[in-house]
């Protein structure tokens, strides 16, 4: 499995190779063409926000209020620890928002295994959504069957609820990112995102735009990391964002700018 994706990483590599940014640029524009372009940005936002609060020191009061705001407006889910799932099905179980938890989080360094169980435990406790870390050293190191199957060992494990992975795109380079989304969508992942947001970095409109070119339209693409304000928002969405994981989305959607770090 390893040889035939690097078969296709090398195939859209040498796309790349020659002019820099122009060659980057002349690559993800023809891959857009082929998916029917970006989609257009919709006039609310509040659909596309997985309204997240991941601190270490969050508490249960904190994650009552994100319920409630993500009640009041409509947004797609909260993203909460693996701690407060049932809490959040608790609050939301008649709601439009789904529960969204993160595996892995935030290193992407447990074993597949461990991955794969908490998965179980968070499906079981009611999550609808799973944001798993890809493990990042693995594929840095170039090991493309051990990313694969550490992936599918979670989508296998959500039993058909909705699998993102988080690429951590800081850590990892152009190649890297393109291997990456190649490997998400071999194991049947159903989105790519950005960043866990604690390891520096976030999401850009470059990142974005090539992340949405590899996997085209079949894959959804979460923008994670420093999305603070409804224009970083709809630019993103512009280039092929389908999901944002901000702790700002209240921000957002009133139009006002948000200081919080996710």
């Amino acid at each position: 499995m390893h040889q035939h994706i690097e078969g296709i990483a090398n195939r859209l590599m040498s796309q790349l190779k020659g002019s820099g940014a122009d060659a980057l640029g002349s690559f993800v524009t023809s891959r857009q063409l082929e998916v029917a372009g970006a989609p257009a940005v919709p006039d609310r936002l509040a659909p596309l926000i997985d309204h997240t609060l991941l601190k270490p020191e969050a508490t249960a009061e904190q994650v009552r209020a994100l319920c409630a705001e993500a009640r009041e407006h409509g947004f797609a889910s909260v993203c909460v620890n693996p701690g407060f799932v049932p809490l959040c099905h608790e609050l939301l179980a008649d709601a439009v928002p789904k529960v969204c938890t993160v595996v892995g989080f935030p290193l992407g360094a447990t074993s597949t295994r461990s991955k794969a169980f908490e998965t179980q435990v968070a499906v079981t406790e009611g999550a609808q959504e799973i944001d798993m870390v890809l493990a990042v050293g693995r594929l840095r190191g170039g090991e493309y069957d051990t990313v694969l199957e550490d992936i599918a060992a979670v989508v296998e494990a959500a039993s058909g609820r909705r699998v993102k992975v988080i690429i951590e795109t800081s850590l990892l380079t152009t190649d890297q990112k393109i291997e990456a989304c190649l490997l998400a969508a071999a194991a049947h992942a159903h989105f790519v995102k950005t960043s866990t947001g604690f390891s520096g970095g976030g999401a850009t409109v470059e990142d974005i735009r090539l992340m949405r070119a590899v996997v085209g339209g079949g894959m959804g693409v979460k923008a994670s990391g420093g999305v603070r304000d409804a224009e970083a928002a709809r630019a993103l969405v512009a280039v092929g964002a389908t999901r944002l994981g901000t702790s700002s989305g209240v921000a957002i959607v009133k139009g006002t700018a948000g200081g919080n770090a996710y």
